[in-house]
């Protein structure tokens, strides 16, 4: 037996503006779109294997988040959230334990950990 992803899910009013957000912020692209459910997916393909995050808190003092997203050039990323308008609320910082990451809330409030490892770009 072998987990080939995990996906997370989240709940919204309608799917339109989270759909606006997560392609404007992190360049993801539909990959199925019943307009009830979106899924959204990077269009490069990744060795990465699915994980979940259990914590009790979201390292130097802050929440846990809701979602851990790494990308590799959080500099663009940081580009996009100042271009939208929005303001981090956490960071950018680098942390003891090698990455470079900050937050942001996506437009349902969910706190969102978007982060590289430092050192990469």
């Amino acid at each position: 037996m072998a987990v080939r992803r995990i996906v997370a899910n989240i709940a919204v009013a309608e799917t339109a503006t989270s759909q606006a957000f997560y392609r404007e912020i992190l360049e993801l692209e539909p990959v199925m779109d019943h307009g009830w459910f979106v899924t959204l997916a990077a269009t490069t393909q990744s060795p990465a294997r699915p994980q979940i995050g259990i914590a009790t808190e979201g390292g130097s003092g802050t929440p846990v988040p809701d979602l851990s997203i790494e990308v590799d050039d959080l500099s663009a990323v940081l580009e996009r959230v100042e271009r939208a308008g929005l303001v981090p609320e956490y960071g950018p910082a680098i942390e003891p334990w090698g990455v470079r990451r900050f937050f942001l809330r996506d437009p349902n409030g969910r706190l969102l950990n978007i982060l590289e490892h430092a050192g990469e770009t």
